[in-house]
């Protein structure tokens, strides 16, 4: 077989393949053996038609089509592979010759396709990368001592005007025109928090307890998502959150400390934990940006078009030309990221282990709420695993760039982030480096989640062993009281944040 490249822009190139009759062959005999079986002749038993009387009976056209289409996407792998060409899409293949009759002629044909460009990626050594110190303030222990705080808090109704950060019980009406579209009745709602309407926290603010206005908005759910309507909005109640003092008594109620000094001590801890984690997910997200401003990526339009098409389809929106349009953008960035950390992870020669992918992996199934052998299972039937492989690659190809860099912190002290990078010497580095950023976001956000119950802090506390538990690093809002169950959301609450740019195209 012989094949030759020639580039037709920096993303896309023509791939055009001559592959002699015996390598055709194997795939004309079983064509021959296919068309046998399938065919009735007189005189000749299914699976024993010889050749000769399949081509006077049925034709060497048909034959021939059949071999060319089971042989085609073998020699055009093969071609691409021996080209060094790293697709990003399905080709466009265009067969210009096939062999005329048995025992003659070639095959020919023409792919075009679009690749991964070719990009020079610059010295890391000349990267400087800073991050924040993980000094612990006593402010930073009292803002997460006060989220520790409203988880236990109390709401108590009020008679004055609302205000942000109060709770108030909600009646919604939406109508557009003179048709009531929506409507929704005992809905507790933050000021502030901004999750239902755009324009709610505003008419809500200086609201008092059976106060009644009226604001129009655009919808963000439902049949009439974005178009505008003249929503009526009555505060039936209003109330704030008084919050525990923080002493002892509260030490005991929110955690497993006897002493709010024992307490704080930890949640001391648990910020320097996070600062430190906060460190490595920094300096990763500083080092791709440097790495993206100092690389012009070219990205291929087809493959992004194509993703944005499936994303679309799948939502059913595909007439959507503002939801393109978000997509698009989001599906540029994502391939182009894509582009640049592939070729990082050739350049640092990163190999992904076994260990490595199953932990990715188990990691990944928390996320959907899957047990990881279904999740696994899910994504070998779907043909994914090699995009999961790629993931990893990716990740761990940003955590051996970092090892090459000198991250210093606010105070131009160099900060040591093997914890989460690996080193050469034991290398580990496979999904640390994600792990860190999952955990510190969850670390953080914890603590700070208020509860939607009227009275949480009334939930009686989990028993306290006789003897003092050994001071054992733990989450201090272990026990917190259950959450009030929410109301249900109406169709009109604000549409969830617009979805990643659907899975990275991955390389073919």
């Amino acid at each position: 077989m012989k094949s030759a490249v020639e580039t037709l822009e920096p993303t896309k190139v023509k791939l055009t393949v001559e592959v002699d009759y015996d390598e055709l062959k194997p795939s004309i005999d079983h064509a021959y053996k296919h068309i046998a079986e399938q065919v009735n002749i007189p005189g000749f038993r299914k699976g024993k038609v010889p050749p000769q009387i399949i081509n006077q009976r049925v034709g060497w056209g048909a034959v021939v089509e059949h071999a060319v289409n089971d042989a085609l996407s073998g020699f055009y792998g093969q071609a691409a592979s021996e080209q060094n060409l790293r697709p990003l899409g399905q080709p466009s293949v265009e067969v210009t010759e096939i062999p005329a009759k048995a025992g003659e002629g070639q095959l020919k044909f023409v792919a075009e396709v679009e690749v991964r460009p070719e990009i020079e990626l610059p010295e890391l050594s000349t990267f400087d990368i800073a991050v924040e110190s993980t000094e612990v303030t006593e402010e930073d222990v009292n803002e997460r001592l006060d989220a520790l705080r409203e988880r236990f808090g109390t709401l108590v109704g009020v008679d004055r005007p609302a205000a942000e950060g109060d709770y108030v019980v909600i009646d919604l009406k939406a109508v557009i025109g003179e048709e009531e579209v929506d409507s929704v009745s005992g809905i507790s709602y933050q000021i502030g928090s901004g999750n239902m309407l755009e324009g709610l926290d505003e008419a809500l603010t200086g609201l008092s307890a059976g106060e009644t206005t009226t604001f129009r908005t655009q919808l963000a759910g439902g049949e009439h998502e974005g178009e505008e309507a003249e929503v009526t909005v009555t505060a039936t109640t209003v109330k704030q959150r008084d919050l525990p003092e923080a002493d002892d008594d509260f030490a005991q109620l929110a955690s497993e400390f006897d002493t709010l000094e024992e307490l704080t001590a930890d949640l001391r801890e648990q910020v320097a934990s996070i600062k430190k984690s906060n460190q490595a997910v920094t300096a990763r997200d500083v080092l791709l940006e440097k790495l993206l401003e100092a690389v012009e990526v070219p990205v291929p339009s087809g493959a992004v078009e194509a993703e944005v098409h499936r994303h679309l389809e799948s939502e059913g929106r595909l007439e959507d030309d503002e939801h393109r349009a978000e997509v698009t953008v989001d599906a540029t960035k994502a391939l182009k990221n894509q582009i640049l950390l592939d070729t990082l992870a050739e350049k640092l020669e990163v190999k992904v282990g076994q260990g490595e992918l199953v932990e990715y992996l188990v990691q990944a199934s928390r996320q959907y709420g899957m047990e990881p052998q279904q999740f696994i299972q899910t994504l070998d039937q779907g043909g994914q695993i090699p995009a999961m492989v790629g993931e990893v690659a990716r990740s761990k190809a940003l955590a051996v760039a970092l090892r090459k860099i000198d991250v210093k912190d606010g105070e131009g002290n160099v900060v040591d982030l093997s914890e989460f990078i690996g080193s050469d010497e034991e290398d580990a580095a496979s999904s640390a480096l994600e792990s860190a950023a999952a955990e510190a976001a969850e670390a953080e956000d914890a603590p700070a989640e208020a509860p939607a119950a009227e009275a949480a802090a009334e939930e009686k506390p989990a028993k306290k062993p006789a003897a003092k538990k050994a001071p054992a690093k733990k989450k201090a809002a272990d026990e917190a009281a259950a959450e009030e169950k929410p109301a249900k959301k109406p169709a009109a609450k604000k549409a969830p944040a617009k979805k990643k740019a659907a899975e990275e195209t991955t390389e073919a």
